[in-house]
């Protein structure tokens, strides 16, 4: 909104400064951060209110999560809050890749909402069935990948590869429909842990801020070798939203933590990961630079196919952090932990716009 206001006055005088995508997106990280500080105390109140004994914590889980229990969910509202209106005050809001984003967010994020609201009502873990939920979430994917479509080609891009791409055609509708369905439900499973998927996240947001803004920029595209997608520079301001959206959450969210995100703002963190992935042509590093949230998927498929045919677990349990909590490790330990793989995966992905 601010970028029109300020293209209207042609950008004169302090407004000029609005025309730079980096120092939108530095004011679109400290606007979100602001208001999610803002705001964080009043939500956990009322979320305290409403839920009264807050998230239902799995029986069968580590026996040190009980201890939880009581704790409001539905955290990701706050998220969402402080990024939304971060991202209308601060983006050029007549890029259709921006719409396409932004349709990702709030729609993943309304259908993790109700998946929340049905396990605090009926206090079970189970919440919205699986089928309706995954049928839900490609039908926001597709939309969103049409509208994205629009502006950007069909291609697979390889990374490492200058110019490599295999062409999809049709089929890349469908494929970018999963990346995008995909990463929302990865980072959903690896919220398990107080700021488990909270810094990850913005790791990976961070790293894509960096590839989005390269990739809209014809000059650097070309020096790098790497797929030139016009304004794709904006998502970089998108990106240092969700940083900023989520150091203010994690504020929250350290251990002990006062709330949990839940389903409401996992599912539109990753979604809103995958689509900016999507749109900038780099869905093949997304699953380095989130190699951490594609672990813990793996960990419970691997579980299930493998259980469901010989009856015997891989893992003690499933997602992979669990597994490391049953062998002994702290908490605080693995989190830690894979948040230093985060880092080091989101630099083995930064280096795939020059290793080619």
């Amino acid at each position: 909104m601010l970028y029109l206001i300020a293209q209207y006055f042609e950008f004169e005088g302090l407004a000029n400064l609005i025309r730079y995508q980096t120092f939108r997106a530095g004011a679109a990280l400290m606007t979100a951060l602001v208001i999610g500080l803002i705001i964080g105390p009043r939500f956990i109140a009322m979320l305290r209110i409403r839920q009264g004994k807050g998230q239902p914590i799995r029986e069968d889980g580590p026996q040190s999560h009980l201890a939880k229990r009581g704790t409001p969910t539905m955290g990701g509202l706050m998220i969402l809050t402080a990024l939304v209106v971060s991202m209308l005050l601060w983006m050029d809001l007549s890029s259709p890749l921006v719409w396409a984003c932004l349709a990702v967010t709030i729609g993943f994020g309304a259908i993790g909402f109700l998946d929340d609201y049905d396990k605090v009502k009926k206090r079970t873990t189970a919440g919205v069935p699986g089928r309706v939920r995954l049928l839900a979430e490609f039908a926001v994917a597709g939309i969103a990948v049409w509208m994205m479509v629009q502006t950007v080609d069909t291609n697979l891009y390889v990374p490492f590869l200058s110019d490599r791409y295999i062409p999809l055609g049709p089929f890349y509708y469908v494929f970018a429909a999963f990346v995008i369905v995909g990463a929302g439900n990865a980072v959903n499973l690896t919220d398990g842990l107080d700021g488990l998927a909270t810094m990850p996240v913005i790791i990976a947001a961070g790293t894509f801020a960096i590839i989005a803004y390269l990739a809209g920029r014809a000059d650097f595209s070309e020096y790098l070798g790497i797929p030139h997608v016009p304004r794709a520079g904006e998502l970089a301001i998108l990106c240092a939203g969700i940083m900023g959206a989520g150091l203010a959450f994690l504020w929250f969210n350290a251990p002990p933590a006062a709330v949990f995100m839940g389903d409401t703002g996992s599912l539109a963190l990753g979604g809103a990961l995958g689509a900016i992935a999507v749109a900038a042509h780099h869905e093949i590093v997304l699953a380095i630079v989130g190699g951490l949230f594609v672990a813990e998927a793996l960990s419970v498929i691997i579980q299930v196919a493998v259980y469901k045919r010989t009856g015997k677990r891989v893992f003690k349990m499933a997602p992979i952090h669990h597994h490391f909590e049953q062998l002994g490790w702290q908490e605080s330990t693995v989190v830690i932990r894979f948040w230093i793989v985060s880092i080091i995966l989101a630099l083995i992905g930064l280096s795939t716009l020059k290793l080619r």
